[in-house]
Order: C-alpha cells, then sequence, then structure tokens
C-alpha cells in the first residue's frame, strides 16, 4: 500500500514552503507530488514545468511531480498504473489541496473508491495554520475551521511575527476544535520528516490520542458541576457548559486560561468516557442512525470500545458518513475495561450524543 499525506492549510499558511522542503531534503525518499491546479501559487517553476496538459515531472531527487486539473481517482489511478508498469518509481504521496479546500472530499476519496484503496493507504491529513492571520481566518473562513478539524496534525506557522501570549490563545482555540491532532510550532517549513510521514492516523488501532490539556480542562470544568449523570457515571464532555462556546473556562479558573478570548467556533469536539460496556446492537442503531442524520457535519471520530460480551478492545473511526470498525488487542487483566470516543464536527448536538451514547450502555 503507498502511503498518502494531504496537505492542507489557507491561503499563504507556508503550504509551498514546507512542500519544497520535504522535497528538497535528501532523505533519499521517491515522493510522488499531487498539486491542485488553483493553488495561490504553484510549487515554484524551477521546480514544476508548466503546461496546458496534465503534467507528470521527473526531479534530481527522485521525486515526481504532477498538477492536477482533473478527478483526484482518475490521477492517482493513472500514477498507480505508471508504478506497475515499471514508468514511475514512488513509495509515497504528498497531496497539497488548494488553500481554499475543503479536505473532506480528499480523504473520502481514499474510502469511496476501491481501487483507490487497494493501492493506497491514507496516513494522515496534515493542516497548517498562519500565527498571525489564524484567527480572522477562522472566524471568517468555515472552510479553515474544516481544516482544522480534520487534522492528525496541526503545524502553526509564521510564530515568530506574534508574540508567545498570541501563540498560547490560537493553541487554545485549536485544541477545542480538535483535541486528537498534536499542535506543533514550525518556523520555514523546518518540520522534522518524522513528523510529517508514517503519523498513521487512519489506523484502526487502540490507541486513542486526546491532547492530555483538552481533558485536564474537561475534568475541571465539570468537577463540581455534573460530574455525575443519574447513572453514577461520569462523562466528561462540555454539555453542561451553559454558554454556547466550547471553552467551559468558568470565571475564577485559576490554570491561567482565563486570558483566552472567547470565540464561537462552529466547529467544536467533545469526549464522551464510561467505565460500563456498551450493547451492540444498540449502539450500532444509535451510531448508525447520528451518522444518517449528521454525517456530513461529523468531520472526524474515533474511538476504542468496551463491548458487552466481547473479550477485546472494538475501534472505530470515521470521516462523514463513513465509518470502520475493527477488533483489536484482547483486555489486558490489569487494565481497567472502559470505553472512550472522540467527536468533531460542524454544530454537533452533543447532548443528544452523549445521552444516546449513556442509553447505549449496559
Amino acid at each position: 500500500m503507498i502511503p498518502v499525506t494531504i496537505l492542507t492549510g489557507f491561503l499563504g499558511s507556508g503550504k509551498t514552503t514546507l512542500l519544497k522542503r520535504i522535497l528538497n531534503e535528501k532523505h533519499g525518499m521517491k515522493i510522488a507530488v499531487i498539486e491542485n491546479e488553483f493553488g495561490e501559487e504553484n510549487i515554484d517553476n524551477e521546480i514544476l514545468v508548466q503546461d496546458s496538459n496534465e503534467q507528470i515531472i521527473q526531479m534530481s531527487n527522485g521525486c515526481i511531480c504532477c498538477t492536477i486539473r482533473g478527478d483526484l481517482a482518475r490521477v492517482l489511478g493513472d500514477l498507480a498504473a505508471k508504478k506497475r508498469a515499471g514508468e514511475l518509481d514512488f513509495e509515497r504521496v504528498v497531496i497539497e489541496t488548494t488553500g481554499l479546500a475543503n479536505p473532506g472530499p480528499v480523504a473520502q476519496t481514499f474510502f469511496m473508491d476501491n481501487e483507490i484503496a487497494d493501492e493506497f493507504l491514507l496516513d494522515a491529513i496534515i493542516t497548517l495554520v498562519d500565527a498571525k492571520h489564524a484567527n480572522h481566518q477562522l472566524d471568517e473562513h468555515e472552510v479553515v475551521q474544516r481544516q482544522v478539524g480534520f487534522a492528525d496534525r496541526l503545524f502553526i506557522t509564521k510564530a515568530d511575527l506574534v508574540d508567545e501570549a498570541a501563540v498560547d490563545a490560537l493553541r487554545h482555540r485549536l485544541l477545542h476544535m480538535n483535541p486528537r491532532a498534536a499542535i506543533k510550532v514550525v518556523n520555514f517549513g523546518e518540520a522534522d520528516i518524522k513528523e510529517i510521514f508514517d503519523l498513521r492516523g487512519f489506523n484502526l488501532n487502540a490507541k486513542l490520542e486526546i491532547d492530555p490539556d483538552f481533558l485536564a480542562e474537561d475534568e475541571h470544568a465539570h468537577s463540581h458541576a455534573h460530574a455525575h449523570d443519574e447513572h453514577g457515571h461520569t462523562h466528561d464532555d462540555h454539555a453542561n457548559c451553559d454558554h454556547d462556546h466550547g471553552h467551559c473556562d468558568h470565571e475564577g479558573h485559576d490554570h491561567g486560561h482565563h486570558h483566552h478570548a472567547h470565540h464561537d467556533d462552529k466547529i467544536k469536539s467533545f469526549v464522551f468516557r464510561s467505565e460500563r460496556p456498551f450493547d451492540p446492537n444498540k449502539l450500532e442503531d444509535f451510531l448508525g442512525g447520528i451518522l444518517q442524520i449528521y454525517g456530513e457535519r461529523l468531520l472526524r471520530y474515533k474511538g476504542v470500545l468496551y463491548m458487552k460480551g466481547v473479550d477485546r478492545k472494538v475501534v472505530f473511526q470515521g470521516v462523514h458518513q463513513m465509518m470502520g470498525s475493527d477488533l483489536a488487542a484482547k483486555w489486558q487483566p490489569v487494565e481497567k475495561k472502559n470505553s472512550k470516543m472522540v467527536f468533531i464536527g460542524i454544530e454537533l448536538p452533543q447532548d443528544l450524543i452523549t445521552d444516546g451514547l449513556s442509553a447505549c450502555l449496559v
């Protein structure tokens, strides 16, 4: 399977800088880059020779580039066919989306099209966020929020142009939109290749990374309000927040977040946890209904589940309506069995989803 990385971020966020760095570094990898035609600047002409037709360029370090004006699935199919025929040699693909693009449909290509799914493995979506303009862009353009919500990793660029407090506030804002993605400040595209490739953001595995700061803040917000529901188990989420933003930092918090401006972002995330097992049939019905109704608004979701009558962890994850699930490792005797799920989406009815999940518990 050929791993694919999707590189996204708003106009001017530094995608091209990062891409050039990836392509020019001496890492010995043979990378095929697919440039989406309407980018703010195509990778410089020294790298890409523009031609009126679809163009595939072999580069000095063994990488290849192509600009696309057609359907992504077709271009990927062509690349795979040329690789099989021995005409092109590459080990992985990087797709640079245009700054105005929603990465959702690009990601969905890898799940919808069987021929593509047989040859290519979507590794991760990396989103670049420009520190200087991010707040304004996030306020103005829902597509920028979507780019953040879909990410497996977030790189904050141009941090040298703002002060530390601004970077901290931006990090905080991004965390509430997407607690799954590691956030890193990157100057001038100087990211380690290991932080870009083989992140396995779409693997079905029993690791569910959620930023610990997000969880700690979450717990803090609820330690004195509604920590337990009537069934006596905790589900730490923002459902009990009586305000309409995702931040939940009630006045008087002493952990240094009180200075963050409140942004009413449409894209928010929440976590559901329980130590009681799920009834598999009820859960399947409920999740099926949620995906049908809210699938378009669900960007990424992932969970590791404790199911009644199953001695192994059940893992699931999805993009929009497309969900995959699998059995993972056995629960170890020393492990505390529990379920943990994270949902990232646009104006999701959090109470409805968390109450519905609670109702699926045994």
